[in-house]
């Protein structure tokens, strides 16, 4: 319990907690920041940990300070192709054995089945689009990677998410995460980032219910 508390405190005061280490480590923020990246994207066990609020508040780091948002940017693209090209790899070749256990806490096979029904009805694309969705876009990359998708396509489509995922965010922290309004309101606009990212999971949850209640009873 002590340890999701402080991660909801670490994503939500994403900000506060970088500054910190800034001031602690220095440029050795961009290697924290590389694997924290690589492993939410790569690792099917850390699905929690901030992805789009983190990269927003990375960006707004480098206003003033000694990081340098494009040398931000290039790194967070390559730990994001890097992570989902390893997730793919454990998927490929490791998929089903990982969740055999329907009640592993760890692999959470309810995890991997909503990923397969987003899979199933966006097709390929859905390694782009759930760059935008937490929890989802640690599974899609090893759900490619259990498919037919061949490595040369999503390889292609992987790269093209990492790109448009990294630069939308980071860029977006440098310039406006330091405004005024938004420094007054930082809390407030993680909730926001939170809430628009997992929205799509809220609204295939509730036509899934929907079509249940729909179907007639036998």
């Amino acid at each position: 319990m002590e340890l999701i508390t402080l991660a909801i405190d670490f994503i939500l005061h994403v900000d506060q907690h970088l500054q910190a280490m800034m001031n602690e480590y220095g440029t050795l923020v961009y290697l924290i920041l590389f694997v924290i990246i690589f492993c939410e994207t790569g690792l099917v066990v850390t699905p929690f940990l901030p992805g789009d609020s983190l990269l927003f508040a990375a960006g707004a780091l480098t206003v003033g300070t000694v990081l340098d948002v494009h040398t931000l940017a290039a790194l967070m693209i390559v730990a994001a192709v890097l992570g989902n090209t390893v997730n793919y790899s454990v998927g490929h070749f490791f998929g089903e054995r990982l969740f055999t256990n329907p009640n592993s806490k760890i692999f959470r096979r309810d995890y991997l089945e909503k990923t397969h029904a987003f899979y199933e009805k966006h097709g390929a694309i859905t390694v782009i689009l759930t760059r935008f969705i937490p929890i989802v876009r640690t599974f899609a990359p090893f759900v490619a990677g259990m498919s037919s998708m061949s490595h040369k396509r999503f390889m292609l489509l992987n790269c093209v998410g990492a790109v448009i995922w990294v630069v939308m965010f980071v860029y977006a922290g440098h310039y406006f995460g330091n405004l005024p309004v938004v420094r007054k309101n930082f809390t407030l606009l993680m909730f926001g980032i939170i809430l628009v990212s997992v929205l799509p999971m809220v609204i295939g949850f509730v036509q899934q219910w929907r079509a249940r209640r729909l179907q007639p009873k036998t």
